[in-house]
């Protein structure tokens, strides 16, 4: 099978998203096996894994703690 300028994109492109999204996962709060299994799914089902972890997966992004005193401004 020959390698194509547009295949190659498109597998660039794919990367760089199942990459967003495990950097993603990584930084939510579930547990280490929760993470695990959503990053299987998205690399061994790309546009399926996008799809059911746009659906259900991690909402939001761990913030740090504030103080009351850096809230007073």
């Amino acid at each position: 099978m020959e390698m194509t300028i547009f295949n190659l994109g498109v597998l660039i492109v794919v990367l760089l998203i199942d990459a967003w999204i495990a950097y993603s996962v990584s930084r939510s709060q579930k547990t280490a096996a929760t993470k695990l299994g959503w990053i299987v799914l998205v690399f061994a089902l790309p546009v399926a894994g996008w799809i059911v972890w746009g659906l259900y997966g991690p909402r939001g992004i761990v913030k740090g703690p504030t103080s009351q005193e850096h809230s007073k401004g």
